[in-house]
Parts: structure tokens; sequence; C-alpha cells
């Protein structure tokens, strides 16, 4: 069976045990488009980081700080299945190689598009940046907010988590990591 179907039939299953009518009109539809919508969710597991990457890798002679912030991003929490999402800021020190801005971003995405934990997902970026470009250090930030913490538990709404993996540069030396931080934390929109 289709792993769509098998999620469409799961779904029609759940809403039974709810106490909903999944034949009711405003539910007829429901269970193929939770069928879709986990397809969406968790597309990270279906994408290869090298296709991703593209070769778009490029010889530089360039070693100052470059820094993306504010990428958004979206996961799913994987001890409840309820999202976190927040904005990711990552940095690395060139070694002679440079990446396209826009594989940042979607190497972000990549690992979010996976049931996650925050902590994990943090550390797979950097570790993975840092495995393409044997930079001289990468330094990875995420804030988010968790549905988790806040539509159920604790249900504190206003708080959110930080999260950090420095490797090299940003790990040894406090001036380089303070200048990440300081950057990303300039016109804060969080």
């Amino acid at each position: 069976m289709e792993i769509n179907k098998k999620i469409e039939k799961i779904t029609k299953d759940l809403l039974k045990e709810l106490g909903e009518d999944p034949s009711r009109e405003g539910l007829l539809k429901t269970p193929s488009r939770v069928a879709k919508s986990w397809s969406f969710l968790t597309s990270g597991y279906k994408k290869d980081l090298k296709k991703l990457v593209n070769n778009a890798i490029f010889h530089e002679d360039c070693d100052n700080m470059i820094v993306i912030k504010d990428i958004e991003f979206y996961s799913l929490c994987e001890h409840h299945l309820l999202p976190f999402f927040g904005r990711a800021h990552v940095s690395y020190i060139p070694n002679g190689k440079i990446i396209g801005l826009s594989k940042i971003p979607r190497i972000v995405d990549l690992f979010s598009r996976r049931l996650q934990v925050q902590e994990r997902l943090t550390v797979q970026i950097a570790q993975t940046i840092d495995s393409i470009l044997s930079p001289k250090g990468v330094a990875v930030v995420l804030e988010s907010n968790h549905m988790c913490m806040q539509m159920r538990g604790v249900q504190n709404k206003n708080s959110y988590a930080s999260t950090s993996s420095m490797i090299g540069l940003f790990r040894k030396d406090h001036k380089t990591r303070k200048e990440f931080l300081d950057l990303i934390n300039m016109n804060k929109k969080f």
C-alpha cells in the first residue's frame, strides 16, 4: 500500500477515535489533505544533500566571516508531533571555499523538514556545513517557539528556545564568537 494511502487510512481511524465522523462533509477530504501535508512536512527525509548543494562550492580567497541570519524554519517535535518554528542564524569563516548563499537556507530546510529536536537540528546544520566546506569555523544559533510547550503541558506562551553549535574558530576564539553573536543580535526581529 502506498504511503499516502496508509496515512489517509490512519487519519480516518484517528478521526473516528477522536469521536468524529470522517464521512462528515467538512472531514471528507481531511485524510487526503493530512497525507499531503505530512509528505511536505517530512520532505527532508527524501532530499539528497549532494543534489541540494549541486556543485555550488567555489574556490575563493576569502577569510572573512559570512553570516546568514533570520532564516525561517519549520519543524516537528519528535516527542509530540507538534510544530516548532523560528529563525536560524548561520555563519562560517571560509578556508579557500565558499558556498552559494541560497544553499545555507536549503540545508536548514533539509534538516528541519524531519521529526526533530532543536538541539540535534542545530548540530546537524553546523556539522553539515563543516563537512562540505572544511571552513575555519562554523556557528549556528536557532531560536524557536515550540507548540508542545505553548499549546499543551506547561502552556508557556511567551518563551522560546535558543540553541547553538560552534565549531573551529567560533569555539576556540572568544572574539570571533562574540562578533558572530553581536552580528545576529543587531536589529533583532525575533
